[in-house]
């Protein structure tokens, strides 16, 4: 899948994707959407759906997400701590840092 048009403002907000499906599958996807009413873009959506809503109670995928925004927090606090070290900000560990000393020759 590739995505199409990534600019949240054109298109309502939505994001198009492009994808690339054997004949014999875009056929039965087809025939699935025609018998039902619907859009062949309407059944994959449905499909898409359905299937983060079974990953969302997926107990492997929630403990690896779990994981990763752990992961991000001890991201984002090392760089707090940077900035607050680099630019004196009140986080800063101590008031001699360098940050500090520029700040204060202001």
């Amino acid at each position: 899948m590739s995505t199409m048009d990534s600019d949240p403002t054109k298109n309502g907000g939505v994001k198009s994707l492009a994808i690339r499906l054997d004949p014999e599958l875009h056929a039965q996807l087809s025939l699935v959407a025609q018998l039902r009413g619907k859009t062949i873009t309407d059944e994959i959506r449905t499909a898409i759906e359905t299937h983060i809503a079974s990953v969302k109670s997926n107990p492997e995928l929630v403990g690896k997400a779990d994981g990763v925004l752990e992961e991000i927090e001890r991201e984002a606090s090392a760089r707090r701590a940077a900035i607050a070290t680099l630019f004196g900000t009140p986080d800063a560990p101590p008031t001699d840092s360098p940050a500090a000393k520029r700040r204060q020759q202001r």
